[in-house]
C-alpha cells in the first residue's frame, strides 16, 4: 500500500542544533497515525519539518509520493496538508464564526465553505452557540475546538494535530477524543502527537514512538503493549 504521506531519513532543527535523527514516519491514507513520546522527543519539530515551517538537512517528505522539498508552507497547505498547533492558537480578537471562516481562506476550502462550516457546527455544537462569540473569551477546551474546526475548515487530505489535549480538564479530553474518532470513522487521515498514550492508543491504527530525535517503536496498534510502550517511552527499557 502506497503512503499518502511518507518521511524518510529526516534531518532537522533549528539553526545549528539538530533535533530529528534519521526519522522515517509512514501515514496510510484514512488512517488515524499517533506519534508519542516525551517532552523534547522531537514530536512537534516534526509536524513542523513536514508544514515547511523548520528547515530539514537531509532526507525527504513526500505527500502522494510527490517530494515537499523546497515547497511553501501555503502550497503544501493548499495540497491538503493541514496543521493544528500545539495551544489553541485563535485570533482572540475575531469571531468564533470569522476565525472559522480564515480556515477557509486556501484556495483548496473556498468553494464548499458553506458546507464544511455546517460541518464543522455538526462535530461542535458548541461552536455553533457561540459563533458570534470572540474567540479570545472562549474556554481552554472551546478554543481547542475552535482550532480544530479552522483546520477541518481548509478540506485536509492530511491533518496533524499537536498535543489537543494539553491543559484540558478531563471531562474536556473525552469530548475532544470523542470528535477524534469521529473524524477516523469518516476516513480522515489524522497525524495526532499525544502524550496521554492510553487514550491515543485506543483510537490509533499505527503507533510511534519518539525518543530523543528518534522513531524507537512504529507498528500497528493492535500489536502495541501499553506497558512495553511506557517503559520504552520513560526509557526504562531500550528499543
Amino acid at each position: 500500500m502506497t503512503a499518502l504521506l511518507d518521511v524518510r531519513t529526516l534531518r532537522a532543527g533549528y539553526g545549528s542544533i539538530n533535533v530529528l535523527w534519521d526519522v522515517d514516519l509512514t501515514v496510510q491514507e484514512g488512517r488515524t497515525t499517533v506519534i508519542v513520546g516525551p517532552n523534547g522527543a522531537g514530536k512537534t519539530t516534526l509536524l513542523r519539518a513536514v508544514m515547511g515551517l523548520v528547515k530539514t538537512s537531509s532526507g525527504d517528505i513526500a505527500l502522494h509520493g510527490e517530494s515537499l522539498a523546497r515547497t511553501r508552507t501555503w502550497d503544501i497547505v493548499d495540497r491538503g496538508v493541514v496543521m493544528i498547533p500545539e495551544g489553541r492558537m485563535v485570533f482572540p480578537d475575531m469571531s468564533v464564526l470569522d476565525n472559522l471562516l480564515m480556515g477557509a481562506y486556501p484556495r483548496s476550502g473556498r468553494p464548499r465553505w458553506k458546507q464544511n462550516l455546517e460541518r464543522v457546527f455538526d462535530l461542535f455544537p458548541r461552536l455553533r452557540e457561540r459563533r458570534s462569540q470572540m474567540a479570545g473569551s472562549l474556554s481552554g477546551g472551546e478554543a481547542q475546538m475552535l482550532a480544530m474546526g479552522r483546520g477541518l475548515m481548509e478540506e485536509p487530505k492530511v491533518l496533524l494535530i499537536d498535543e489537543p489535549s494539553l491543559g484540558l480538564a478531563p471531562v474536556i479530553v473525552d469530548e475532544i477524543f470523542k470528535i477524534l474518532a469521529d473524524l477516523k470513522a469518516q476516513g480522515l487521515t489524522v497525524v495526532l502527537v499525544e502524550q496521554n498514550t492510553s487514550r491515543a492508543l485506543a483510537i490509533a491504527d499505527h503507533v510511534n514512538l519518539m525518543r530523543s530525535g528518534r522513531v524507537l517503536l512504529s507498528r500497528p496498534a493492535a500489536e502495541v503493549n501499553l506497558d512495553r510502550l511506557h517503559d520504552l517511552y520513560f526509557a526504562r527499557e531500550t528499543a
